[in-house]
Protein backbone atom coordinates (compact mmCIF):
# COMPACT_ATOMS: atom_id res chain seq x y z
CA UNK A 1 0.00 0.00 0.00
CA UNK A 2 2.84 2.41 0.90
CA UNK A 3 4.68 1.62 -2.37
CA UNK A 4 1.52 2.27 -4.38
CA UNK A 5 1.07 5.58 -2.60
CA UNK A 6 4.70 6.58 -3.33
CA UNK A 7 4.28 5.70 -7.03
CA UNK A 8 1.03 7.64 -7.22
CA UNK A 9 2.63 10.64 -5.53
CA UNK A 10 5.59 10.51 -7.94
CA UNK A 11 3.28 10.26 -10.95
CA UNK A 12 1.22 13.20 -9.69
CA UNK A 13 4.36 15.29 -9.18
CA UNK A 14 5.65 14.53 -12.69
CA UNK A 15 2.30 15.36 -14.25
CA UNK A 16 2.10 18.63 -12.33
CA UNK A 17 5.61 19.54 -13.39
CA UNK A 18 4.82 18.94 -17.06
CA UNK A 19 1.61 20.94 -16.80
CA UNK A 20 3.32 23.82 -15.05
CA UNK A 21 6.21 23.64 -17.51
CA UNK A 22 3.93 24.93 -20.24
CA UNK A 23 3.53 28.08 -18.17
CA UNK A 24 7.28 28.33 -17.52
CA UNK A 25 6.92 27.40 -13.84
CA UNK A 26 7.10 24.26 -11.75
CA UNK A 27 5.41 23.02 -8.63
CA UNK A 28 7.43 24.00 -5.54
CA UNK A 29 9.73 21.30 -4.23
CA UNK A 30 10.89 20.96 -0.66
CA UNK A 31 14.47 22.16 -0.29
CA UNK A 32 17.06 19.46 0.34
CA UNK A 33 20.18 19.42 2.51
CA UNK A 34 23.63 18.63 1.23
CA UNK A 35 23.41 14.90 0.36
CA UNK A 36 25.09 12.57 2.80
CA UNK A 37 26.95 10.86 -0.06
CA UNK A 38 28.51 14.17 -1.03
CA UNK A 39 29.48 14.90 2.58
CA UNK A 40 31.07 11.47 2.89
CA UNK A 41 33.09 11.98 -0.30
CA UNK A 42 34.27 15.39 0.89
CA UNK A 43 35.27 13.94 4.25
CA UNK A 44 37.20 11.17 2.49
CA UNK A 45 39.04 13.81 0.42
CA UNK A 46 39.71 15.95 3.51
CA UNK A 47 37.87 18.90 1.93
CA UNK A 48 36.24 21.38 4.29
CA UNK A 49 32.55 22.18 3.96
CA UNK A 50 33.55 25.83 4.34
CA UNK A 51 35.37 25.63 1.02
CA UNK A 52 32.55 24.46 -1.24
CA UNK A 53 29.53 26.03 -2.88
CA UNK A 54 26.58 24.12 -4.37
CA UNK A 55 23.50 25.30 -6.21
CA UNK A 56 20.91 22.98 -7.81
CA UNK A 57 17.68 24.14 -9.43
CA UNK A 58 15.10 22.58 -11.72
CA UNK A 59 14.98 24.50 -15.00
CA UNK A 60 11.23 25.09 -14.51
CA UNK A 61 11.40 26.04 -10.85
CA UNK A 62 11.47 29.47 -9.27
CA UNK A 63 13.55 28.39 -6.27
CA UNK A 64 16.58 26.10 -5.85
CA UNK A 65 16.32 22.58 -4.55
CA UNK A 66 19.77 22.84 -2.98
CA UNK A 67 21.61 26.02 -2.02
CA UNK A 68 24.69 25.38 0.11
CA UNK A 69 26.87 28.49 0.36
CA UNK A 70 25.73 29.25 -3.18
CA UNK A 71 26.09 33.02 -2.87
CA UNK A 72 29.80 33.01 -2.12
CA UNK A 73 32.14 34.27 -4.90
CA UNK A 74 34.55 31.49 -5.79
CA UNK A 75 37.22 30.61 -8.35
CA UNK A 76 35.32 28.63 -11.02
CA UNK A 77 38.34 27.44 -13.04
CA UNK A 78 37.19 26.36 -16.51
CA UNK A 79 33.48 26.42 -15.68
CA UNK A 80 33.84 30.16 -16.42
CA UNK A 81 33.81 29.06 -20.08
CA UNK A 82 30.06 28.46 -19.66
CA UNK A 83 29.52 32.22 -19.38
CA UNK A 84 31.90 33.08 -22.23
CA UNK A 85 30.36 30.60 -24.66
CA UNK A 86 26.80 31.52 -23.67
CA UNK A 87 27.34 35.25 -24.23
CA UNK A 88 29.15 34.63 -27.52
CA UNK A 89 26.57 32.19 -28.84
CA UNK A 90 23.71 34.63 -28.34
CA UNK A 91 25.54 37.79 -29.43
CA UNK A 92 27.49 36.43 -32.40
CA UNK A 93 25.04 33.71 -33.42
CA UNK A 94 25.65 29.97 -33.92
CA UNK A 95 26.54 30.51 -37.61
CA UNK A 96 29.27 33.09 -36.95
CA UNK A 97 32.58 32.24 -38.62
CA UNK A 98 36.14 33.55 -38.52
CA UNK A 99 38.26 34.19 -41.60
CA UNK A 100 41.96 34.24 -42.39
CA UNK A 101 42.90 36.10 -45.57
CA UNK A 102 45.91 36.18 -47.89
CA UNK A 103 46.90 39.31 -49.85
CA UNK A 104 49.72 40.33 -52.19
CA UNK A 105 51.27 43.78 -52.63
CA UNK A 106 52.86 43.03 -55.96
CA UNK A 107 52.03 41.44 -59.33
CA UNK A 108 52.09 37.72 -60.07
CA UNK A 109 53.99 36.86 -63.26
CA UNK A 110 54.64 33.32 -64.43
CA UNK A 111 53.93 31.97 -60.94
CA UNK A 112 56.21 34.46 -59.20
CA UNK A 113 54.78 36.92 -56.67
CA UNK A 114 57.00 39.96 -57.06
CA UNK A 115 56.30 41.35 -53.65
CA UNK A 116 55.19 40.37 -50.14
CA UNK A 117 52.53 37.90 -49.09
CA UNK A 118 50.29 39.09 -46.23
CA UNK A 119 48.37 36.76 -43.96
CA UNK A 120 45.63 38.70 -42.15
CA UNK A 121 44.09 37.03 -39.09
CA UNK A 122 40.78 37.66 -37.39
CA UNK A 123 41.25 35.44 -34.37
CA UNK A 124 40.26 32.03 -35.76
CA UNK A 125 40.59 29.68 -32.75
CA UNK A 126 40.49 26.56 -34.93
CA UNK A 127 42.96 27.22 -37.75
CA UNK A 128 44.37 23.70 -37.75
CA UNK A 129 47.22 22.39 -39.87
CA UNK A 130 44.73 20.88 -42.30
CA UNK A 131 42.81 24.13 -42.78
CA UNK A 132 46.01 26.17 -43.02
CA UNK A 133 47.23 23.77 -45.72
CA UNK A 134 43.97 24.33 -47.61
CA UNK A 135 44.58 28.09 -47.50
CA UNK A 136 48.03 27.60 -48.97
CA UNK A 137 46.58 25.30 -51.60
CA UNK A 138 44.25 28.12 -52.62
CA UNK A 139 47.32 30.32 -53.08
CA UNK A 140 48.86 27.76 -55.42
CA UNK A 141 45.58 27.60 -57.33
CA UNK A 142 45.67 31.39 -57.61
CA UNK A 143 48.89 31.01 -59.55
CA UNK A 144 51.49 31.66 -56.86
CA UNK A 145 54.52 29.36 -56.69
CA UNK A 146 57.45 31.59 -55.77
CA UNK A 147 57.20 34.41 -53.22
CA UNK A 148 60.02 36.89 -53.85
CA UNK A 149 59.18 39.08 -50.87
CA UNK A 150 58.53 38.47 -47.20
CA UNK A 151 55.79 36.67 -45.33
CA UNK A 152 54.03 39.43 -43.38
CA UNK A 153 51.69 38.57 -40.51
CA UNK A 154 48.86 41.02 -39.86
CA UNK A 155 47.59 40.35 -36.33
CA UNK A 156 46.10 43.77 -35.52
CA UNK A 157 42.56 42.44 -34.97
CA UNK A 158 43.50 41.73 -31.33
CA UNK A 159 45.51 43.83 -28.94
CA UNK A 160 46.97 41.68 -26.18
CA UNK A 161 49.82 43.01 -24.02
CA UNK A 162 52.69 40.55 -23.75
CA UNK A 163 52.70 38.39 -20.66
CA UNK A 164 55.34 35.85 -19.73
CA UNK A 165 53.70 32.41 -20.27
CA UNK A 166 55.44 31.17 -17.13
CA UNK A 167 53.59 33.71 -14.98
CA UNK A 168 50.51 31.60 -14.25
CA UNK A 169 52.05 28.32 -13.07
CA UNK A 170 55.69 28.28 -14.19
CA UNK A 171 54.80 25.94 -17.09
CA UNK A 172 55.61 28.13 -20.13
CA UNK A 173 55.64 25.26 -22.63
CA UNK A 174 52.24 23.79 -21.76
CA UNK A 175 49.70 24.38 -24.58
CA UNK A 176 47.11 25.86 -22.22
CA UNK A 177 49.45 28.78 -21.51
CA UNK A 178 49.50 29.92 -25.14
CA UNK A 179 48.47 33.58 -25.32
CA UNK A 180 45.71 34.62 -27.72
CA UNK A 181 46.70 36.07 -31.07
CA UNK A 182 44.71 37.22 -34.08
CA UNK A 183 46.74 34.89 -36.33
CA UNK A 184 47.60 31.54 -34.78
CA UNK A 185 47.99 28.16 -36.49
CA UNK A 186 47.35 24.77 -34.88
CA UNK A 187 47.02 26.23 -31.36
CA UNK A 188 50.78 26.93 -31.70
CA UNK A 189 51.62 23.41 -30.49
CA UNK A 190 53.94 20.64 -31.61
CA UNK A 191 52.79 17.05 -31.21
CA UNK A 192 55.38 14.52 -30.08
CA UNK A 193 54.28 11.00 -31.03
CA UNK A 194 55.84 8.05 -29.22
CA UNK A 195 56.01 4.92 -31.41
CA UNK A 196 57.28 1.74 -29.72
CA UNK A 197 59.37 -0.54 -31.91
CA UNK A 198 59.79 -3.81 -29.97
CA UNK A 199 61.87 -5.47 -32.69
CA UNK A 200 64.50 -2.77 -32.27
CA UNK A 201 63.85 -2.34 -28.52
CA UNK A 202 63.41 1.39 -28.99
CA UNK A 203 60.80 4.10 -28.91
CA UNK A 204 60.75 6.35 -31.95
CA UNK A 205 59.71 10.00 -31.47
CA UNK A 206 58.10 11.99 -34.28
CA UNK A 207 57.59 15.77 -33.89
CA UNK A 208 54.84 17.32 -36.01
CA UNK A 209 55.02 20.08 -37.02
CA UNK A 210 58.68 20.48 -36.19
CA UNK A 211 59.56 24.18 -36.18
CA UNK A 212 62.97 25.28 -37.40
CA UNK A 213 65.66 24.98 -34.77
CA UNK A 214 63.97 22.25 -32.71
CA UNK A 215 66.25 19.37 -31.72
CA UNK A 216 64.91 16.21 -30.05
CA UNK A 217 67.04 14.06 -27.74
CA UNK A 218 65.51 10.62 -27.20
CA UNK A 219 66.60 8.73 -24.08
CA UNK A 220 63.42 6.73 -23.64
CA UNK A 221 63.82 3.07 -22.69
CA UNK A 222 61.28 0.55 -23.99
CA UNK A 223 59.98 -1.76 -21.25
CA UNK A 224 57.50 -4.60 -20.84
CA UNK A 225 54.47 -4.67 -18.57
CA UNK A 226 51.25 -2.67 -18.38
CA UNK A 227 51.03 0.83 -19.77
CA UNK A 228 49.43 2.34 -16.66
CA UNK A 229 50.30 5.93 -15.80
CA UNK A 230 52.70 6.35 -18.71
CA UNK A 231 52.86 10.14 -18.42
CA UNK A 232 54.22 9.90 -14.87
CA UNK A 233 57.12 7.79 -16.10
CA UNK A 234 57.88 10.18 -18.95
CA UNK A 235 60.34 12.96 -18.15
CA UNK A 236 60.67 15.90 -20.48
CA UNK A 237 62.80 19.03 -20.44
CA UNK A 238 62.86 21.99 -22.81
CA UNK A 239 66.25 23.67 -23.10
CA UNK A 240 66.17 26.98 -24.98
CA UNK A 241 69.30 28.39 -26.60
CA UNK A 242 70.28 31.19 -28.94
CA UNK A 243 69.90 28.86 -31.90
CA UNK A 244 66.59 27.21 -31.06
CA UNK A 245 65.14 24.63 -28.69
CA UNK A 246 66.27 21.23 -27.46
CA UNK A 247 63.56 18.89 -26.17
CA UNK A 248 64.85 16.01 -24.03
CA UNK A 249 62.73 12.93 -23.32
CA UNK A 250 63.87 10.45 -20.70
CA UNK A 251 62.32 7.61 -18.67
CA UNK A 252 60.56 4.31 -19.29
CA UNK A 253 57.91 3.67 -21.94
CA UNK A 254 55.96 0.40 -22.00
CA UNK A 255 55.46 -1.31 -25.36
CA UNK A 256 51.88 -2.04 -24.26
CA UNK A 257 51.11 1.68 -24.45
CA UNK A 258 51.19 1.61 -28.23
CA UNK A 259 51.23 5.05 -29.82
CA UNK A 260 50.78 8.00 -27.47
CA UNK A 261 51.25 11.75 -27.84
CA UNK A 262 52.44 14.71 -25.81
CA UNK A 263 52.02 18.34 -26.80
CA UNK A 264 54.30 21.33 -26.21
CA UNK A 265 54.21 25.01 -27.14
CA UNK A 266 57.81 25.76 -28.03
CA UNK A 267 57.88 29.07 -29.91
CA UNK A 268 56.27 32.47 -29.81
CA UNK A 269 53.53 32.89 -32.38
CA UNK A 270 55.31 34.56 -35.32
CA UNK A 271 58.18 32.11 -35.54
CA UNK A 272 55.81 29.15 -35.35
CA UNK A 273 53.53 30.42 -38.14
CA UNK A 274 56.51 31.25 -40.35
CA UNK A 275 58.10 27.83 -39.84
CA UNK A 276 54.86 25.94 -40.49
CA UNK A 277 54.16 28.06 -43.57
CA UNK A 278 57.57 27.26 -45.05
CA UNK A 279 57.16 23.52 -44.44
CA UNK A 280 53.66 23.30 -45.92
CA UNK A 281 54.47 25.66 -48.78
CA UNK A 282 57.41 23.45 -49.72
CA UNK A 283 55.23 20.32 -49.81
CA UNK A 284 52.99 22.15 -52.28
CA UNK A 285 55.96 22.88 -54.53
CA UNK A 286 56.24 26.47 -53.42
CA UNK A 287 59.29 28.62 -52.70
CA UNK A 288 59.56 31.45 -50.14
CA UNK A 289 62.57 33.71 -50.62
CA UNK A 290 61.84 36.31 -47.96
CA UNK A 291 61.85 36.47 -44.17
CA UNK A 292 59.24 36.90 -41.46
CA UNK A 293 57.75 40.32 -40.86
CA UNK A 294 54.77 41.70 -38.95
CA UNK A 295 52.70 44.64 -40.11
CA UNK A 296 49.50 46.02 -41.60
CA UNK A 297 48.04 44.82 -44.86
CA UNK A 298 48.15 47.70 -47.37
CA UNK A 299 44.77 49.12 -48.37
CA UNK A 300 45.56 48.51 -52.05
CA UNK A 301 46.79 44.95 -51.60
CA UNK A 302 45.26 42.29 -53.85
CA UNK A 303 43.13 39.58 -52.23
CA UNK A 304 44.24 36.05 -53.10
CA UNK A 305 42.55 33.54 -50.76
CA UNK A 306 40.40 33.10 -47.65
CA UNK A 307 40.11 30.30 -45.09
CA UNK A 308 36.79 30.23 -43.22
CA UNK A 309 36.37 28.53 -39.86
CA UNK A 310 33.60 26.11 -38.93
CA UNK A 311 30.54 27.88 -37.47
CA UNK A 312 30.64 29.06 -33.87
CA UNK A 313 28.30 26.30 -32.67
CA UNK A 314 30.83 23.72 -33.88
CA UNK A 315 33.83 25.63 -32.51
CA UNK A 316 32.22 25.90 -29.08
CA UNK A 317 31.74 22.14 -29.05
CA UNK A 318 35.49 21.57 -29.22
CA UNK A 319 36.09 24.43 -26.81
CA UNK A 320 33.81 23.20 -24.01
CA UNK A 321 34.06 19.46 -24.43
CA UNK A 322 37.85 19.52 -24.19
CA UNK A 323 38.10 22.71 -22.10
CA UNK A 324 40.46 24.41 -24.55
CA UNK A 325 41.79 27.54 -22.85
CA UNK A 326 43.36 28.99 -25.98
CA UNK A 327 40.10 28.74 -27.92
CA UNK A 328 38.17 30.35 -25.05
CA UNK A 329 40.56 33.29 -24.94
CA UNK A 330 40.34 33.73 -28.71
CA UNK A 331 36.54 33.69 -28.50
CA UNK A 332 36.53 36.18 -25.63
CA UNK A 333 38.61 38.72 -27.56
CA UNK A 334 36.54 38.10 -30.69
CA UNK A 335 33.45 39.03 -28.70
CA UNK A 336 35.13 42.29 -27.73
CA UNK A 337 36.19 43.05 -31.31
CA UNK A 338 32.81 42.21 -32.86
CA UNK A 339 30.75 44.19 -30.37
CA UNK A 340 32.97 47.26 -29.86
CA UNK A 341 35.08 47.22 -33.01
CA UNK A 342 38.68 46.11 -33.51
CA UNK A 343 41.11 45.66 -32.01
CA UNK A 344 39.72 43.10 -29.60
CA UNK A 345 40.45 44.19 -26.04
CA UNK A 346 39.92 42.29 -22.80
CA UNK A 347 37.93 45.14 -21.26
CA UNK A 348 35.64 45.35 -24.30
CA UNK A 349 35.02 41.62 -24.03
CA UNK A 350 34.13 41.96 -20.33
CA UNK A 351 31.71 44.78 -21.13
CA UNK A 352 30.09 42.68 -23.86
CA UNK A 353 29.43 39.91 -21.34
CA UNK A 354 27.96 42.36 -18.81
CA UNK A 355 25.66 43.88 -21.45
CA UNK A 356 24.44 40.41 -22.30
CA UNK A 357 23.78 39.67 -18.63
CA UNK A 358 21.77 42.89 -18.28
CA UNK A 359 19.65 42.00 -21.30
CA UNK A 360 18.95 38.68 -19.60
CA UNK A 361 17.93 40.46 -16.41
CA UNK A 362 20.92 39.02 -14.56
CA UNK A 363 22.96 41.03 -12.06
CA UNK A 364 26.27 39.51 -10.98
CA UNK A 365 27.92 42.09 -8.70
CA UNK A 366 30.71 39.74 -7.62
CA UNK A 367 31.64 38.57 -11.15
CA UNK A 368 35.31 38.91 -12.07
CA UNK A 369 36.40 37.80 -15.55
CA UNK A 370 40.08 37.96 -16.43
CA UNK A 371 40.35 36.23 -19.80
CA UNK A 372 37.10 34.32 -20.36
CA UNK A 373 38.76 30.91 -20.00
CA UNK A 374 38.93 30.56 -16.22
CA UNK A 375 42.71 30.12 -16.42
CA UNK A 376 43.06 32.64 -13.66
CA UNK A 377 43.64 33.17 -9.97
CA UNK A 378 41.45 36.27 -9.86
CA UNK A 379 38.31 35.08 -11.69
CA UNK A 380 35.24 34.87 -9.43
CA UNK A 381 31.59 33.90 -9.75
CA UNK A 382 29.07 32.45 -7.31
CA UNK A 383 27.57 28.98 -7.80
CA UNK A 384 24.14 30.65 -7.86
CA UNK A 385 25.18 32.99 -10.69
CA UNK A 386 26.75 30.15 -12.65
CA UNK A 387 23.49 28.23 -12.34
CA UNK A 388 21.59 31.35 -13.44
CA UNK A 389 23.57 31.34 -16.71
CA UNK A 390 22.55 27.72 -17.25
CA UNK A 391 18.91 28.51 -16.53
CA UNK A 392 18.98 31.47 -18.93
CA UNK A 393 20.50 29.38 -21.70
CA UNK A 394 17.92 26.65 -21.19
CA UNK A 395 15.32 29.27 -22.16
CA UNK A 396 17.43 30.52 -25.09
CA UNK A 397 16.45 29.80 -28.71
CA UNK A 398 19.99 28.42 -29.01
CA UNK A 399 19.54 26.02 -26.09
CA UNK A 400 20.14 22.87 -28.20
CA UNK A 401 23.38 24.26 -29.63
CA UNK A 402 24.56 25.32 -26.18
CA UNK A 403 23.88 22.05 -24.39
CA UNK A 404 25.49 20.10 -27.23
CA UNK A 405 28.81 21.83 -26.47
CA UNK A 406 29.03 20.28 -23.00
CA UNK A 407 30.79 16.98 -22.22
CA UNK A 408 28.45 14.04 -21.72
CA UNK A 409 29.07 11.97 -18.60
CA UNK A 410 30.80 8.66 -19.42
CA UNK A 411 30.66 9.46 -23.16
CA UNK A 412 33.04 12.20 -24.30
CA UNK A 413 35.25 15.17 -23.52
CA UNK A 414 36.49 15.80 -20.01
CA UNK A 415 33.61 13.72 -18.58
CA UNK A 416 34.39 10.59 -20.60
CA UNK A 417 35.86 8.68 -17.66
CA UNK A 418 33.40 9.89 -15.02
CA UNK A 419 30.17 8.22 -13.89
CA UNK A 420 30.94 5.23 -16.10
CA UNK A 421 28.87 2.23 -15.09
CA UNK A 422 26.41 4.27 -13.02
CA UNK A 423 22.73 4.90 -13.80
CA UNK A 424 23.59 8.59 -14.30
CA UNK A 425 25.96 7.81 -17.19
CA UNK A 426 24.96 9.75 -20.34
CA UNK A 427 22.30 11.65 -18.36
CA UNK A 428 24.48 14.67 -17.53
CA UNK A 429 25.96 17.39 -19.74
CA UNK A 430 28.68 18.82 -17.52
CA UNK A 431 31.49 21.36 -17.91
CA UNK A 432 34.43 20.59 -15.66
CA UNK A 433 37.08 22.88 -14.20
CA UNK A 434 40.41 22.14 -12.57
CA UNK A 435 43.21 24.28 -11.20
CA UNK A 436 45.60 23.82 -8.33
CA UNK A 437 43.23 24.17 -5.36
CA UNK A 438 40.08 24.27 -7.51
CA UNK A 439 37.67 21.56 -8.66
CA UNK A 440 34.39 22.45 -10.32
CA UNK A 441 31.46 21.06 -12.27
CA UNK A 442 28.49 22.86 -13.77
CA UNK A 443 25.86 21.92 -16.31
CA UNK A 444 22.63 19.99 -16.68
CA UNK A 445 21.39 16.67 -15.31
CA UNK A 446 18.39 14.78 -16.66
CA UNK A 447 16.90 12.99 -13.66
CA UNK A 448 15.36 9.54 -13.58
CA UNK A 449 11.82 10.98 -13.65
CA UNK A 450 12.52 13.17 -16.69
CA UNK A 451 13.24 16.47 -14.96
CA UNK A 452 16.09 18.73 -16.06
CA UNK A 453 18.28 20.32 -13.41
CA UNK A 454 20.96 22.99 -13.51
CA UNK A 455 23.87 22.34 -11.17
CA UNK A 456 26.96 24.25 -10.09
CA UNK A 457 29.41 22.75 -7.59
CA UNK A 458 32.63 24.63 -6.85
CA UNK A 459 35.44 23.54 -4.54
CA UNK A 460 38.19 25.99 -3.52
CA UNK A 461 40.33 23.97 -1.13
CA UNK A 462 43.97 22.85 -0.83
CA UNK A 463 42.73 19.28 -1.35
CA UNK A 464 40.40 20.11 -4.24
CA UNK A 465 42.20 17.72 -6.60
CA UNK A 466 40.55 14.85 -4.71
CA UNK A 467 37.08 16.34 -5.09
CA UNK A 468 35.88 14.56 -8.24
CA UNK A 469 34.15 11.82 -6.25
CA UNK A 470 32.09 14.42 -4.37
CA UNK A 471 31.02 15.99 -7.67
CA UNK A 472 30.06 12.61 -9.06
CA UNK A 473 28.07 11.83 -5.91
CA UNK A 474 26.10 15.05 -6.37
CA UNK A 475 25.33 14.25 -10.01
CA UNK A 476 24.13 10.77 -9.07
CA UNK A 477 21.98 12.23 -6.29
CA UNK A 478 20.35 14.68 -8.74
CA UNK A 479 19.75 11.90 -11.25
CA UNK A 480 17.93 9.89 -8.55
CA UNK A 481 15.83 12.83 -7.37
CA UNK A 482 13.16 12.51 -6.05
CA UNK A 483 14.68 9.85 -3.77
CA UNK A 484 13.77 6.25 -4.46
CA UNK A 485 12.40 4.03 -1.75
CA UNK A 486 14.92 3.45 1.00
CA UNK A 487 16.61 6.84 0.66
CA UNK A 488 16.46 8.37 4.12
CA UNK A 489 17.89 11.76 3.21
CA UNK A 490 15.99 14.31 5.34
CA UNK A 491 14.05 17.09 3.62
CA UNK A 492 15.08 19.96 5.94
CA UNK A 493 15.70 23.43 4.57
CA UNK A 494 18.89 23.57 2.50
CA UNK A 495 20.02 26.90 3.90
CA UNK A 496 19.75 25.84 7.51
CA UNK A 497 22.84 24.61 9.31
CA UNK A 498 23.16 20.85 9.10
CA UNK A 499 22.62 19.57 12.64
CA UNK A 500 25.55 17.67 14.08
CA UNK A 501 27.82 18.25 11.08
CA UNK A 502 29.41 21.63 11.54
CA UNK A 503 32.80 21.91 9.94
CA UNK A 504 34.70 18.67 10.51
CA UNK A 505 38.13 20.15 9.80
Amino acid sequence: MLLAYRNLLRAFRSAALVAAGGLGIATPLPAAPLPTTVIAALREANISLKNIGVYVQNVNAAQPLLDYRGRRPMDPASTMKLLTTAAALEQLGPDFTWKTEAYADGPIKNGVLQGNLYLKGYGDPLLTLERFWMLLRQLRQAGVRVIRGNLVLDKRYFHVPYRDPATFDDEPYKPYNAAPNALTVNFRVTEFRFLPEPARRTVRIVADPRPDGVRVINRLRLTHGACGAWRERLKQRVLPSRHGMTVLFDGRYAAACGEKSAYLRLYRNGGYVYSVFKQLWKTLGGVLNGALREGATPANATWLATANSPPLAVVERSLNKYSNNFMARQLFLTLGAETAGPPGLLENARQAVRRWLRRKGLHFPSLVMENGAGLSRTARITPQDLAAVLLAMHRSPFMPEYISTLPIAAVDGTMKKRLSGTPAASHAHIKTGTLDGVKAIAGYVRSRDGGTWSVAFLINDPHASAGAAAGDALLEWIYDYPPQRGDRTPRSRAREKLPGLGDYR
